[in-house]
């Protein structure tokens, strides 16, 4: 059954080469594997995700992946400086600190768009 499955999320690019360039020189992420079309990127904390080329690539409107990082603050300082800008969203009950939104004990999270229009989220939620 799925409960015994993983899962692996799936974030498009409409121009592969420019991707990767973003998810390294912005991200600091290398693919652990790749083939024709597609990429493979594996976290030290054991998650992975496929970056594959396609024209749907940034019209989702919504976070289709979330990073779990143990500072939020930390990581938007550390991507801030290597020039990633951050998206600031309006939602009930959220405080914002510079790009860091404080979501009571939901904990807090920053979201950004890729180079492909794709919008990301770091947060330091404990993953259920």
């Amino acid at each position: 059954m799925l409960t015994d499955s993983s899962v692996r999320a799936n974030i498009p690019a409409a121009d592969l080469g420019r991707a990767r360039r973003f998810y390294a020189d912005k991200l600091g992420l290398e693919p652990s594997e790749e083939s024709d079309g597609w990429l493979v990127y594996t976290t030290a904390g054991g998650t992975s995700f496929h970056l594959y080329e396609t024209e749907q690539a940034g019209k989702a409107g919504h976070t289709i992946a979330q990073f779990h990082v143990a500072d939020v603050r930390k990581e938007v300082d550390a991507l801030g400086a290597k020039g990633v800008s951050f998206e600031h969203y309006d939602m009930p009950g959220m405080t914002w600190d510079g790009d860091v939104a404080g979501m009571g004990p939901a904990g807090h999270a920053a979201w950004f768009k890729d180079s492909e229009d794709n919008i990301l989220c770091i947060d330091d939620a404990v993953p259920a």
